[in-house]
C-alpha cells in the first residue's frame, strides 16, 4: 500500500469514529430542546440516547461476526453509509417514535464502524506501529467527545434540532468516498449463526431494559436482568464447541486478553460514573452554572486526547501492564482528590485533579486496548473490536446503574461524592487487574524494548507483540 493511500485509509477510519462519537455527544445535549419541541416528558426524551446506545450494544458482536465473514470493508462501509443514511431519518423525524426507530438504526451502522475500525487499522499499518494507531483513534475519539456539546450547543444557538443531524452528511459521504482506499480483506465466507444473533440481542437488550428499570421498579427489573442472565448462559452454551464463537470464547480463553477484557470493563464503569457525578456535584455541591461545569469538566478529554498518541508509542518501550496500572493509580487519585477534598473553598483545585484524570485515561485506555488487539490472531481482529467496543458498553452502562442507585439510596448532596469514590475504586481495579499480567510473563513478552527483541524480529520468530501466549500475526 502506496504512503497517500495508507494516509486516505487511516483517515476513513478515524472520521468515521468522530462521526459517530460526535454524534452521541450531540444528541446528549440537546435533549432538552428537542423534548420541547416533539412535546414530550423529558424522562421519554432519555429513549433518545438509550436507544441509540442499546441498539450499540446489541450489534457490536453481531457485526464483528459479519465482518469476520464478508469482509472487513465491506461491512465497515454499510455501517457508516447506514449511519449516514440514518442520520436523514433522524433529521426528517416527526415524532419521537419515529426518531428514536432512526436512532436505532444509527446505533447499527455505528456498531460495524466500532467494531471493525481498529480491525481494519491492522491491515493498513504495520504490527509496530499499532500502538500508535491506537493512539490516535484515542485522540479522535477523545477530541470528539470533548467538542460534541459545544458544537451542539452552536447549532442549537443557531438552528433548530434537526440540523444536529443533518451534519453529518458531509462527513459520512466524504468518508464513504475514502473507504475505498481500505484494503479489500476478504473474509472467510464463514455462515453466520442467526439463533446465536437472536440470543446476543436478546441478551443485552434484556440488560439494558433491567437496568432502565431498576431504580423506578426494581422487581420487574430484577426478572428481566435474571432472564437476560438465562438468555446468555444459552448463548454460551451454543457457542461455546465453536471455533470462532459470536461471543469471542476463543480469545478470551487467552489469559492476557481476559485480563485487559476485565479492566476495560472497571475502568469504564469507573469513567461513567464520574462523569455523571461530576455536573452534580460543580452544580449543586459547588454551586456552579451550567458553562462552568463544563470549564472544570474540560481537562479531562483535552488532557487524554494529549496523552492518547504518546502512550501509544511508549507502549513500545515500557510494560502496557504498568502503563495501565499507572493510568488506573491516576484515575484513583484524581477522582478520590475530588471526592474527599473540600473544595468548597477551593474550586480550582477540580482542574488539576481532572486533568489527572484524563493523563491516567489516556495512559490506560491505549496501552490496554494495544494489548486487546494484539492477544487476538489478525484473522480475528473484527471479534477483538467487538468485545473492546462490549467491554467499554458494558463498563458504562455499569457506571450509569450505579450512579442511578446512588441518587434513589442516597441525598443529591451525597450521592455525586460518594459516586466518585466508588469511581476511584473501580479505576484502581482496573490498573491492579492489568498487573496481573506481568504474572503472565517470564521472559520476552510486553518487556521493554531494551530488553526485548526488535517486533520485525519476534514476527519473523513466531514470537507475539504483546501477551502471553499469542499466534503469529502473519500479513499478506
Amino acid at each position: 500500500m502506496t504512503e497517500p493511500r495508507r494516509a486516505v485509509a487511516i483517515a476513513s477510519v478515524l472520521a468515521a469514529m468522530v462521526l459517530v462519537v460526535l454524534d452521541a455527544a450531540i444528541a446528549n445535549v440537546a435533549l432538552p430542546t428537542i423534548a420541547r419541541s416533539l412535546q414530550v416528558a423529558p424522562a421519554k426524551s432519555v429513549w433518545i440516547v438509550t436507544a441509540y446506545q442499546t441498539s450499540l450494544l446489541m450489534a457490536l458482536l453481531p457485526c464483528a461476526a459479519i465482518g469476520e465473514s464478508l469482509g472487513y470493508r465491506r461491512v465497515f462501509t454499510f455501517g457508516v453509509a447506514l449511519f449516514t443514511g440514518a442520520s436523514v431519518l433522524c433529521a426528517l423525524s416527526p415524532s419521537l417514535q419515529w426518531l428514536i426507530a432512526a436512532r436505532v438504526l444509527q446505533g447499527l451502522g455505528g456498531a460495524a464502524v466500532m467494531a471493525l475500525g481498529i480491525a481494519l487499522l491492522r491491515f493498513v499499518v504495520p504490527p509496530q506501529q499499532l500502538g500508535a494507531a491506537i493512539g490516535w483513534n484515542a485522540l479522535a475519539v477523545a477530541l470528539s467527545s470533548a467538542a460534541g456539546p459545544t458544537i451542539g450547543a452552536a447549532i442549537l444557538s443557531g438552528t433548530n434540532w434537526p440540523w444536529l443531524f443533518a451534519v453529518n452528511l458531509p462527513l459520512g459521504g466524504l468518508v464513504l468516498l475514502a473507504t475505498r482506499m481500505l484494503p479489500n480483506a476478504g473474509g472467510t465466507a464463514r455462515r453466520l449463526d442467526w439463533f446465536s444473533v437472536t440470543l446476543n440481542v436478546t441478551a443485552f437488550a434484556s440488560l439494558v431494559i433491567g437496568a432502565e428499570l431498576l431504580p423506578s421498579r426494581p422487581a420487574l427489573a430484577a426478572v428481566v436482568l435474571a432472564a437476560a442472565a438465562v438468555v446468555l448462559v444459552a448463548l454460551v452454551r451454543r457457542e461455546m464447541p465453536k471455533e470462532a464463537p459470536l461471543i469471542p470464547l476463543d480469545l478470551l480463553r487467552n489469559d492476557s486478553f481476559r485480563i485487559s477484557v476485565i479492566a476495560s470493563v472497571c475502568c469504564f464503569a469507573g469513567v461513567a460514573a464520574a462523569m455523571v457525578a461530576l455536573p452534580f456535584y460543580l452544580q449543586h455541591g459547588l454551586g456552579q452554572n451550567a458553562w462552568m461545569t463544563g470549564l472544570y469538566m474540560t481537562p479531562w478529554p483535552l488532557a487524554a486526547a494529549v496523552v492518547a498518541p504518546f502512550a501509544g508509542r511508549l507502549a513500545d518501550w515500557v510494560s502496557t501492564a504498568w502503563l495501565c496500572a499507572a493510568g488506573g493509580v491516576c484515575l484513583a487519585i484524581g477522582l478520590l482528590g475530588a471526592a474527599l477534598l473540600p473544595l468548597q473553598g477551593h474550586r480550582l483545585l477540580l482542574a488539576p485533579l481532572t486533568l489527572l484524570c484524563g493523563l491516567g485515561f489516556g495512559l490506560f485506555q491505549v496501552p490496554n486496548n494495544r494489548n486487546m488487539f494484539l492477544a487476538a490472531p489478525l484473522e480475528r481482529s473484527g471479534a477483538a473490536g467487538g468485545m473492546q467496543g462490549t467491554a467499554r458498553l458494558l463498563g458504562q452502562t455499569s457506571g450509569a446503574i450505579i450512579m442511578t442507585l446512588l441518587f434513589t439510596v442516597a441525598s443529591i448532596d451525597a450521592a455525586p461524592r460518594i459516586g466518585l469514590g466508588i469511581a476511584a475504586v473501580l479505576t484502581l481495579a482496573a490498573g491492579l487487574v492489568s498487573v496481573r499480567r506481568t504474572r503472565l510473563i517470564e521472559s520476552n513478552e510486553d518487556q521493554p524494548r531494551s530488553s526485548r527483541r526488535s517486533p520485525e524480529k519476534r514476527l519473523a520468530m513466531n514470537v507475539p507483540l504483546d501477551s502471553s501466549s499469542l499466534v503469529l500475526e502473519r500479513r499478506t
